[in-house]
């Protein structure tokens, strides 16, 4: 079990309702600050929906883009342009209609290896942030959005890998997945990722349901380890609880 003062857990009826559920928490996050914005996106199946609903006719008029910028916790190691790119899927479901170009921060791809393009974005982000060094009064995003793969890995920071370790560098490279598609990947590290207002990890479906058993029993893997300085939820559906969490219906 996850013990008192861990991750606060949401439970939401079915995928759909997630998906509002966080869509409503992104725009609190957004309406809690009047200046300029940053939010992490995460990849995978699991924000296909809250971005699909971000984009919509009833959301999109709710954010205000121009203070808006959009960054990518982690990214695949192939062109922007493939389908198995992360902020292109982001891009082409709601962000190339709505934000500024300027306003869209993807890792970069088009480079020599993913050591490179760690590099190359943590730079971005310390233009970004006006610091190489991180203040924890001062949190890098306003929301980090997260997911846990089938082997609790989260973001591209794999078990018993050495980058899930690196507390120094705000950005590394993977030179491979531990899970498909296994191509070089490249990712923030659990500082950078931790420097947040608020860290929402989306964990939806049945095949979801063996790690999240795994977390909620307190094993020691990526997605347990990654917290924010302020606050972090684990919005689940109950398709992804498991049975002994449920309680009654």
């Amino acid at each position: 079990m996850i013990a008192a003062g861990q991750p606060k857990l949401i439970v939401a009826g079915d995928a759909e309702a997630l998906a509002l559920v966080a869509a409503e928490r992104v725009m609190a996050r957004i309406a809690a600050n009047p200046s300029r914005i940053a939010i992490c996106l995460t990849g995978g199946s699991s924000p296909k929906k809250l971005y699909q609903l971000l984009g919509s006719d009833a959301w999109r008029g709710k954010i205000p883009w121009d203070r808006v910028h959009w960054f990518i916790g982690d990214e695949r190691f192939v062109p922007e342009t493939d389908p198995l790119n992360n902020m292109a899927v982001a891009r082409a479901t709601f962000l190339d209609r709505n934000a500024p170009g300027g306003h869209i921060h993807p890792i970069p791809t088009v480079v020599e290896n993913p050591d490179e393009g760690a590099a190359a974005y943590a730079h971005a982000l310390q233009a970004f942030y006006g610091s190489d060094q991180l203040d924890p009064a001062r949190p890098l995003f306003d929301l980090v959005l997260m997911g846990a793969g089938p082997d609790g890995h989260t973001a591209s920071l794999f078990p018993g890998y050495p980058e899930i370790e690196e507390t120094r560098r705000w950005a590394v490279g993977v030179p491979k997945a531990n899970v498909a598609p296994f191509v070089p990947r490249i990712s923030l590290t659990l500082p950078a990722l931790a420097s947040c207002r608020e860290m929402l990890f989306e964990i939806a479906g049945h095949d979801k349901q063996p790690i999240l058993t795994r977390l909620l029993n307190g094993e020691n893997l990526p997605a347990l380890r990654a917290r924010s300085n302020g606050e972090t939820v684990w919005l689940v559906d109950r398709a992804a609880l498991p049975e002994e969490f449920r309680g009654p219906r």
